[in-house]
């Protein structure tokens, strides 16, 4: 995600369940571009160290924009999406571009999207302990985190209201909410061996994923449905406000005629 948009989707071949199509989400430095040429085993997308500064607010025109980058992976993926790897990075603190996308993915996308989601850390080079040390470290117990009151922030995500201590947090949210599926990438090793068992921790999240969902891919379907579903919500919503207004209407003309015959 650069900026705030989704640049790599690709397919691979898993020899025993065929083509898989991942499309991964992330902000720019986070590692998706590195990852991706890990799991393919050759340099496929440009990966580079990026200095830029990320958004520290995020807008209504970001989120949209996200929203119009998925809908054109869906439509680019005629198969559908086996899964959605969102990329984060050990070496950064959870930005509001981050926030902004997950909300992004779930307001357009329904809850449905988290069991297609995937949670790829990536900078496991600079992890002095184990993957297990750093999530407990770094992503503290909530009851403990409950107490720090002075650092509550608030995310609306659509008709969901995910409070949240400490960005931090959030990243535990996301492992809940996509059933802490998750895996660890050091893209920079040299040592075969452990890229192929890295790679291999991702596939069996994949059809982890593929295997929860019955088979069934993320398609464009799934996002009309959606739409429908969200349509028929606002008619109801804009034809409960209009019996309201009437009503209210109507009260006052009584009320007037009952002023004018006192």
């Amino acid at each position: 995600m650069d900026g705030s948009s989704i640049d790599d989707d690709w397919e691979f071949a898993s020899p025993s369940n065929g083509v898989r199509t991942l499309v991964l989400v992330g902000r720019t430095g986070n590692g998706k571009s590195a990852t991706g040429n890990s799991i393919l085993g050759k340099k496929a997308f440009t990966s580079r160290a990026s200095s830029a500064n990320v958004t520290s607010t995020c807008t209504y025109a970001e989120s949209e924009f996200i929203s119009k980058e998925l809908i054109k992976c869906i439509n680019m993926a005629k198969d559908g999406i086996h899964a959605i790897p969102v990329v984060f990075s050990v070496r950064g603190h959870f930005s509001k571009e981050e926030e902004a996308a997950l909300c992004s993915l779930r307001t357009f996308f329904g809850n449905k999207i988290n069991n297609y989601m995937i949670v790829v850390f990536t900078g496991g080079d600079d992890l002095e302990g184990t993957f297990e040390d750093y999530l407990r470290r770094e992503c503290p117990d909530p009851l403990k985190i409950c107490m720090m009151s002075s650092y509550r922030l608030t995310i609306v995500c659509f008709n969901h209201r995910l409070v949240v201590i400490n960005p931090l947090y959030l990243i535990l949210e996301v492992l809940r909410l996509c059933g802490n599926r998750s895996v660890l990438f050091d893209n920079k090793t040299t040592d075969s061996a452990k890229r192929v068992e890295q790679v291999q921790q991702l596939l069996s999240r994949v059809n982890m994923v593929v295997a929860k969902n019955g088979g069934q891919p993320y398609t464009d379907e799934f996002f009309v449905e959606l739409k429908k579903g969200a349509t028929k919500l606002r008619d109801k919503e804009e034809e409960f406000n209009s019996f309201t207004e009437e009503m209210h209407k109507s009260y006052e003309e009584q009320l007037m005629r009952i002023t004018e015959m006192v």
